[in-house]
């Protein structure tokens, strides 16, 4: 489990970071580097928010610990 949340964390924030110089910059890094929506990029934006959802879940479940 330990594992699954550093690995979630890091595409989230990938994906903050990516966010971040798009609405900034108006830069897209992940189409910058792969591609605009080749495969390889769809693959990337899926991952970031399949973890988004798991690193909220993992957070929810850790703050409920404290209840």
């Amino acid at each position: 489990m330990h594992i699954l949340k550093i690995i979630t964390f890091i595409l989230v924030l990938i994906g903050a970071i990516n966010w971040g110089l798009v609405g900034a910059f108006g830069i897209d890094l992940v189409a910058l580097i792969f591609g605009d929506m080749t495969f390889l990029a769809r693959t990337v934006y899926i991952l970031v928010g399949v973890s988004a959802i798991i690193y909220a879940i993992t957070a929810y479940r850790d703050l409920s610990k404290f209840d």
